[in-house]
C-alpha cells in the first residue's frame, strides 16, 4: 500500500512518525514550504529574536503524544516549564483568567453587573439549546459578563459576531460559570490564576515552538521526505498528485493536511461546488507583530505568560511575554525582552495592514503594555492567510458531507484546516489525527479525535490522558 502524505504540519509529520514507528516503507510526505511545522513553525528575524506563528503552549490530552514529544527534546532538559498565568487587561487594570471566577477586581458597578447576571441565569435557567454562540454566552454567564467580556473579546478573536457562529465547540476551552466559587473568591480574597487543562504546560528551551516539528522530521527516513513540492492537482479517479515542478506520485491512499477548500479546488474530476458551498466553510486570518524591546518587563509583566485584550483601546486580542516563555527567545535575556501580539481578520472584520504594526504599538502604549515607544527596537510582522477554522453556523452539516464525499474517492483530509475542527485543531490534536489515520489506515482502528472531539476532551476516567 503507498501512502502520499500532502502537508508537513503536525498532523503530516504524526502520520509519517507513526507509520515509521510501525514499519511500513511504502510512503511519501510533501511540504510546499521550505521549513517542516506549518502554522507551529518558529522564525528567527534579522535581530536574533525568535517567533512562534502565535501564542503556542505545549499541553497534551494524550500520553502517546507526550512520550512523542519527550523522546525528542528530552523530558526535561530540552524544555523550560510553566505555571500558567493567564490575566485579562481591561477597565485600566489586571485581571487573573477567568474573568468569571474572580470578578471582584471589576470597579463594584460592573462587579454587580456581571454578579446580577449570573444570578439571573441561576434562577432562570434555559432549558432549550443556542441557537448560536452569541445565545449561549448569554445563557452561561449572564448578560453582565456578557456585555464587558465574552461578546467583545470573542469577536475580537474570531473576527466573527458571536451570533454567526456555533457553540458546540466550546469543550474544555471556556471555563464553566460557578456562582458558589465566585462568592467564595471575593469574600476570601482569593485569586484563580491557572485554570483549564494547559495550566501547566513546557516550552522548547532553544528555537521556539518550531524546534518540535523541525527535530522530529531530522528522526525521520529523509528520502522520503520533500519540501518545496507544492501540490498542483489530485486526480482521483487515476490516483496520482502533480506537482508545480511537473513531476508526479502515484497512491493508493492519500492523507491530505492543507486546507480543505485547497483539496476541493485542486481535485479532478471538478467537485460539485453547486452541491457543497465551500464559501460555508469560513476561516480568519491572523496578524502576529513581534515587538522587540530594550531593557527588561516591568514587575507586573515579568511572570505573566499571555494576556486578553476585549477593549477597542487596540488592535490585538491577545498578548503573549514571550520573552518569558524562554531565556533563548531573545539574543540577551539581561537587557531584552520580547512581546508576540495576535490581531484576527477576515471579510467582516477588516484591518489596515500597511498600518498594523504602528497601530499594535500605540495599542501596547494604551494598556500600558509599554511605557514608552522608544523601547520598541525593532518590529517583526507575520501574516497568516489561514489562522483559524471558524465554528460558524454552516459548517457542521457541510463538514461531514465533504469529508465524506472525500472519502469515497480515497482522498481522507485531516489536520487543524484539512479537518476544518477548531475544537480538535491544537498541534496534540492535529499530530493525533495524523497517528490516528495511520492506525485505521494500517490496523482498522478508530479516529477519536477528528470525529468524537468531546471525548478526546474530556477527562479520562482513570484520571490520566488517553
Amino acid at each position: 500500500m503507498k501512502i502520499i502524505i500532502i502537508g508537513g504540519g503536525p498532523c503530516g509529520l504524526g502520520a509519517a512518525w507513526r507509520l515509521t514507528e510501525l514499519g511500513h516503507e511504502n510512503w511519501l510526505l510533501f511540504e510546499k514550504k521550505d521549513y517542516w511545522g506549518g502554522l507551529s513553525a518558529s522564525f528567527q528575524d534579522s535581530e536574533g529574536f525568535w517567533w512562534d506563528v502565535g501564542g503556542h503552549v505545549l499541553f497534551s490530552h494524550y500520553t502517546y503524544f507526550d512520550q512523542v514529544m519527550d523522546s525528542l527534546l528530552g523530558k526535561e532538559d530540552g524544555w523550560v516549564f510553566h505555571e500558567r498565568e493567564a490575566w485579562i487587561r481591561m477597565q485600566d487594570r489586571f485581571i487573573p483568567y477567568p474573568l468569571q471566577n474572580n470578578i471582584r477586581h471589576l470597579p463594584k458597578e460592573i462587579y454587580w453587573e456581571c454578579l446580577e447576571g449570573m444570578i439571573d441565569i441561576w434562577e432562570n435557567r434555559q432549558k432549550k439549546a443556542p441557537a448560536h454562540f452569541g445565545e449561549w454566552i448569554d445563557a452561561t454567564f449572564g448578560k453582565g459578563l456578557a456585555r464587558w467580556f465574552l461578546r467583545p473579546y470573542n469577536y475580537k478573536v474570531w473576527a466573527y459576531p458571536p451570533e454567526q457562529l456555533d457553540w458546540s465547540w466550546v469543550g474544555d476551552r471556556v471555563a464553566p460559570t460557578d456562582i458558589r466559587r465566585v462568592l467564595k473568591n471575593a469574600v476570601f480574597q482569593k485569586d484563580e490564576i491557572s485554570w483549564g487543562p494547559n495550566a501547566m504546560f513546557r516550552f522548547p528551551l532553544h528555537r521556539g515552538t518550531g524546534n518540535i516539528w523541525r527535530t522530529l522530521s531530522q528522526r525521520l527516513p529523509q528520502e522520503k521526505i520533500h519540501l518545496n513540492k507544492e501540490l498542483a492537482a489530485i486526480s482521483a479517479d487515476n490516483r496520482h498528485v502533480s506537482f508545480t515542478d511537473g513531476t508526479s506520485e502515484e497512491y493508493d491512499v492519500l492523507l491530505t493536511t492543507i486546507p480543505l477548500t485547497e483539496i476541493i479546488r485542486n481535485s479532478e474530476p471538478e467537485f460539485p461546488l453547486s452541491h457543497f458551498p465551500i464559501s460555508n466553510l469560513r476561516h480568519s486570518s491572523t496578524h502576529v507583530v513581534g515587538l522587540g524591546l530594550k531593557g527588561n518587563p516591568p514587575d507586573y509583566l515579568a511572570t505573566k505568560c499571555w494576556i486578553y485584550f476585549p477593549e477597542d483601546n487596540c488592535p490585538f486580542y491577545r498578548v503573549t511575554v514571550f520573552s518569558n516563555y524562554s531565556p533563548n527567545n531573545v539574543p540577551d535575556i539581561k537587557n531584552q525582552w520580547s512581546i508576540m501580539c495576535e490581531v484576527s481578520e477576515s471579510t467582516v472584520k477588516k484591518v489596515e495592514r500597511d498600518q498594523i504594526e504602528s497601530d499594535v504599538i500605540d495599542g501596547a502604549l494604551n494598556t500600558g503594555l509599554l511605557s514608552s515607544r522608544n523601547q520598541v527596537t525593532h518590529t517583526w510582522h507575520h501574516f497568516v492567510e489561514k489562522g483559524y477554522p471558524t465554528p460558524s453556523l454552516e459548517r457542521n452539516p457541510l463538514l461531514f458531507r465533504v469529508l465524506k464525499y472525500l472519502e469515497e474517492k480515497g482522498i481522507y483530509s485531516r489536520g487543524r484546516f484539512g479537518g476544518w475542527r477548531y475544537e480538535v485543531g491544537n498541534m496534540d490534536h492535529s499530530f493525533m489525527q495524523g497517528v490516528e489515520f495511520i492506525n485505521r489506515v494500517l490496523a482498522s482502528a478508530e479516529e477519536l479525535t477528528l470525529w468524537y472531539p468531546q471525548i478526546v476532551n474530556s477527562d479520562h476516567p482513570s484520571g490520566g490522558k488517553r
